[in-house]
């Protein structure tokens, strides 16, 4: 069956301003069909030019008005284009004739191609399209209101791939495994970013990879690659890493310990018998700590996970609180943000004799290796900490182990004489 052709036209036509002695130029496309047998619309295109000096053709009679006006149509030369007595008005009207050209092929193009060629020439055009923009605003859509550390772990990905890429572009059409694995290779040994000296992790590097994956199928749900490429590359595997923690008599240590801002020791203790996130803490306000009957608990909303959370907390943690204020006032007001907080958190452990590694987040490290130890079944510890994959938690169960299998060997007798 043969494809009827819309046989739309495109032409450059004059308007005459209501208030000026000049002329916008204007391109004029008709008939086009908006939909397949619907009616016939036209298509009227501003250029965004005005001309003063068109040449009339007084062979050719426009309209004639009620009290007798006569106007003519333009006169144009052998290509279409209007002519003008002044050179500037000529150039507009040449810039008008290539846009009209422009038009003309694609309503062409448009009839002449099928369903499936018209759907490949637009993946050819989006093939064109570059990723590393793409993925920069897939970023800024998608983690909009998400926590900061994944904001800048995407926006860190971004600044991979430009210097991966050698620059800001990277279209669709050069991305295919053979470049995914390489771009897996390069993050393997990519540098770390913020001034700091050496290369990532390789936990690092699997979340970075991770994120890109993410990116790339995300621009399979948007059209821009027909295939899943995302799903056909495996992640890079994480290494297992210890969890550093404080043992139940530190802590104690700690609480008698001074600290060179009060706020950090009452908060980072909070951690360590709640489980919250530094984040989390810093915009806690009165009005989510509440009490029911004989306890406390704390109704918040987790700015990693976005979940909502109703977590109880023991009267101790209720004490670090300090006194209750106003429902909208921060309850650890004056608490430093992550990169303030290091400096006068190590000098504070340091003073209480403790040697390990010990950063804010180990409080919450803290939390769950103790409530394990102490007997809570991993499934209450994963809904405390907020984990939406208990998967998440077992990592702590290693460090339980270990402490057991120490408690195993720690009674020694002589079976020398043993028959």
């Amino acid at each position: 069956m043969k494809k009827p052709l819309a046989h739309t036209k495109c032409t450059v036509k004059l308007r005459k301003s209501e208030y000026h002695d000049e002329w916008y130029l204007i391109v004029e496309s008709y008939p086009v069909f908006k939909t397949t047998g619907g009616k016939p619309s036209r298509i009227k295109e501003a250029l965004n030019r005005t001309i003063t000096t068109p040449i009339w053709d007084k062979n050719r009679n426009a309209r004639t008005s009620a009290d007798g006006v006569v106007t003519y149509k333009p006169k144009r030369d052998e290509n279409g284009i209007i002519l003008c007595k002044s050179q500037l008005d000529q150039e507009a009207c040449i810039y008008a004739d290539k846009v009209r050209a422009i038009r003309q092929r694609e309503y062409d193009n448009a009839a002449l191609y099928t369903d499936s060629e018209a759907e490949q020439a637009a993946q050819n055009e989006r093939s064109q399209c570059n990723f590393i923009s793409y993925f920069n605003e897939v970023a800024d859509k998608r983690h909009r209101n998400s926590s900061e550390s994944i904001n800048v772990n995407w926006r860190r990905v971004y600044e991979l791939m430009k210097i991966f890429a050698g620059g800001d572009s990277l279209t669709f059409g050069q991305i295919n495994l053979g470049l995914i694995e390489n771009f897996k290779l390069f993050l393997l040994n990519a540098p770390q970013g913020g001034g700091k000296s050496g290369t990532v992790s390789q936990n690092t590097a699997a979340t970075y990879f991770a994120i890109f994956k993410a990116g790339l199928k995300q621009a399979f749900v948007d059209g821009y690659l027909t295939i899943d490429l995302a799903a056909k590359v495996k992640g890079i595997p994480e290494q297992e890493s210890r969890r550093e923690h404080l043992t139940l008599d530190e802590l104690n240590t700690l609480a008698q310990k001074p600290c060179d801002n009060p706020i950090i020791k009452r908060a980072a203790l909070f951690s360590a018998l709640t489980g919250i996130r530094h984040v989390d803490i810093k915009k806690m306000k009165w009005k989510e700590i509440v009490k029911e009957g004989d306890h406390y608990r704390v109704n918040f909303t987790q700015q990693k996970t976005k979940g909502v959370e109703y977590k109880p907390i023991s009267a101790q943690a209720y004490q670090l609180c300090g006194d209750r204020r106003g429902d909208d006032q921060l309850v650890f007001e004056g608490l430093p943000a992550p990169s303030w907080i290091s400096k006068p958190l190590e000098r504070w452990i340091k003073a209480a004799g403790i040697t390990k590694h010990i950063t804010f987040h180990t409080c919450r490290h803290t939390y769950a290796t103790l409530q394990l130890a102490n007997g809570t079944d991993i499934y209450t510890v994963s809904k405390m900490l907020g984990h939406t994959n208990v998967r998440t938690t077992q990592i702590y169960t290693k460090v339980v182990d270990e402490k057991k299998e120490n408690a195993a060997d720690a009674i020694q007798i002589n079976l020398d004489n043993i028959e």
